[in-house]
């Protein structure tokens, strides 16, 4: 047996699969909380008002410039707790590990994804492993679940949207996606971008103050034109983007290569939030007074007078940006 990467014996409920489980997962994770011999476990969410979100993760390479698969699921699940208001205690982790990759990789991974839970404040407490054949998956795939507490504040829904309110976001769009793709180099490109996966809570949880906060929503898949086609269903009101949506140059430069659109690319550590315009102003200073939102921006607002979602051009012109139908871009998680 090749012990140097994963084999069908460690699916098989067997002393490898206990191995696998003990030596790479629960030893990073928390003994502790991570009870493996349990079918089910006990959570304390002090009676608060609990939310739950589920998420499943793909990305290729595994590993890239400013994180990992691993990272990334945490992120990703924490994150959607973060913008609904709540604050992120718990996730479940279920691996699915293709036969044949390597012990090491796995295990960067893993190390990974408990540092980000760490960062996160939040314990895995239950999970599962399973082994596909090779040939059957991308190396590893995750799927997580996450639960945590309703913060005190405002509870922001898309349905406290109002005509006139202003979007802000919390920095430079586009960084992930592009930083994915570079790290493939299937278009002989290159480049030091680093993804801006992380953690949101800290932005989110400065809003919550915020009697004129709306809704947030982290821009993934889709990207923030995504999202602002999200707002425009749900409430009927136009959105209106104005030039000053932050995009780095490497990422303007890669997407004028290849004919991508920086605003329909992933971000996974960025937050778009609707605030009511009198408080726009103050929320984006608790933003750019945080690390995470150094680089945040007001970048536009809803508009009943616009049936659309448009884009305001540096010269003056405008261009919409119409809703993702097809899948043009490189999938990336």
């Amino acid at each position: 047996m090749d012990d140097d990467r994963i084999t069908l014996a460690h699916g098989n409920g067997g002393r490898f699969m206990r191995e696998l489980i003990e030596e790479v997962f629960a030893s990073r994770l928390g003994r502790e909380q991570l009870d493996t011999q349990a079918d089910a476990v006990p959570i304390d969410v002090d009676g608060g008002d609990v939310l739950i979100t589920t998420d499943g993760f793909t990305v290729q390479p595994l590993e890239f410039p400013g994180g990992d698969i691993g990272s990334l699921a945490v992120h990703g699940t924490t994150n959607d707790l973060a913008v609904a208001g709540a604050k992120p205690l718990y996730l479940t982790l279920n691996a699915f590990i293709e036969e044949g990759l390597e012990i090491a990789v796995l295990e960067r991974i893993v190390d990974s994804l408990a540092r980000a839970a760490k960062e996160a404040g939040v314990s895995i407490s239950a999970g599962d492993t399973k082994v596909l054949r090779r040939g059957e998956g991308g190396g590893l795939y995750l799927a997580t679940t996450g639960v945590g507490i309703r913060l005190p504040g405002v509870k922001p829904s898309i349905d406290r949207i109002r005509d006139g309110d202003a979007i802000l976001v919390s920095g430079s769009v586009g960084d992930h996606g592009t930083a994915v793709m570079l790290a493939r180099e299937d278009f002989g490109l290159r480049g030091d971008l680093v993804s801006d996966a992380g953690p949101v809570m800290h932005l989110t949880e400065a809003l919550l103050g915020f009697e004129g906060l709306r809704f947030m929503r982290d821009p993934t898949r889709g990207g923030i034109a995504s999202v602002a086609h999200e707002m425009h269903r749900a409430t009927g009101l136009g959105v209106r983007f104005n030039a000053s949506v932050p995009v780095k140059e490497p990422v303007q430069a890669v997407c004028d290569m290849l004919g991508y659109d920086p605003y329909y690319l992933a971000c996974e550590g960025r937050v778009v939030a609707v605030v009511a315009a009198e408080q726009a102003d103050d929320a984006l200073a608790a933003w750019r007074a945080l690390p995470e939102g150094a680089g945040a921006e007001r970048i536009g607002r809803m508009s009943a007078a616009d049936n659309r979602v448009i884009l305001e051009t540096p010269l003056g012109g405008e261009r919409f940006l119409e809703e993702l139908e097809d899948d043009p871009l490189p999938r990336i998680c």
